[in-house]
């Protein structure tokens, strides 16, 4: 009945807690997905053993207890049974390892990809250049966007509290997004979990991640590396939308950044003058 009733509930893990707000997010990314299978993969492989094992203990114990007028065998050791149980192991190990390896060889390629957007972490706030691809030139910093009134009690706290941003990174769907990570100052790390992407922002060091989604949607993370005394205040949200919203949206910021340029340049003609 142990055993039967840990299989039940593993299966209805593994079938439902997808939507479940314990689990991890829904992956979004064909890496997210290797992550999410793997991740339930061990924890069936973490119940066969767990079974595998309390269940034979529980069985020796109750079955040759003294009580019953079983005796202490006297053995010193087997050589089959410390083969079998050094085998066991190494074979899990294995069969663990194999996809995770190449999960995380395909993490590693960045090469080919369509948009190419640098990330910089700040106390407390990321900087956002998109370097390659459509939106090339655009630049904008991304802070949080949590009332401070909802932040000290003084107001009801939203949906995404602490998950919201002035400016979101927008991307396109079915385009592969290459994001390279450094930091100003301290150690920070770039975490979008439905994405599938963590990496550390290193002063001084260009990292390198990638991702590409096929469903516009909205995806939040945050900086996984403590930071400072506002590390928890530095979201990051990830705007995916359909090609032609994207364009338009691409055209949006760089006709501001224009208009931006063009009157900085008036103010300073007009300074010059005076």
């Amino acid at each position: 009945m142990a055993l039967l009733s840990s299989f039940v509930v593993l299966g209805s893990y593994s079938g439902l807690a997808i939507s479940s707000k314990y689990n991890l997010p829904e992956p979004q990314t064909p890496i997210a997905q290797e992550i999410y299978d793997q991740h339930i993969m061990a924890l069936w492989i973490c119940l066969i053993i767990f079974v595998g094992v309390f269940g034979v203990m529980g069985y020796s114990i109750v079955k040759h207890r003294k009580s019953v007028g079983y005796k202490a065998a006297n053995f010193h050791h087997s050589t089959v049974v410390e083969l079998v149980w050094t085998a066991i192991p190494v074979l899990i190990l294995i069969a663990i390892s194999w996809p995770a390896t190449k999960t995380v060889i395909a993490m590693k390629d960045t090469s080919e990809a369509d948009i190419t957007i640098k990330a910089t972490g700040y106390q407390w706030m990321w900087g956002y250049d998109y370097i390659q691809g459509e939106g090339e030139g655009i630049s904008f910093y991304s802070q949080l966007a949590t009332s401070q009134d909802q932040i000290r009690n003084q107001a009801p706290k939203g949906e995404n509290y602490l998950l919201e941003v002035d400016n979101r990174v927008v991307v396109p769907t079915g385009k592969k997004i290459r994001v390279l990570m450094t930091a100003n100052d301290v150690i920070h790390a770039w975490w979008v979990p439905a994405l599938g992407v963590k990496q550390d922002a290193i002063p001084g060091f260009i990292r390198d991640a990638w991702f590409k989604v096929e469903k516009p949607g909205i995806y939040r993370g945050q900086c996984a590396e403590l930071c400072g005394k506002e590390h928890g205040f530095m979201p990051v949200v990830v705007e995916v939308m359909e090609q032609e919203k994207y364009s338009q949206w691409v055209a949006e910021r760089q006709k501001t950044a224009s208009a931006a340029v063009v009157n900085t340049a008036l103010v300073k003609n007009e300074a010059s003058k005076n």
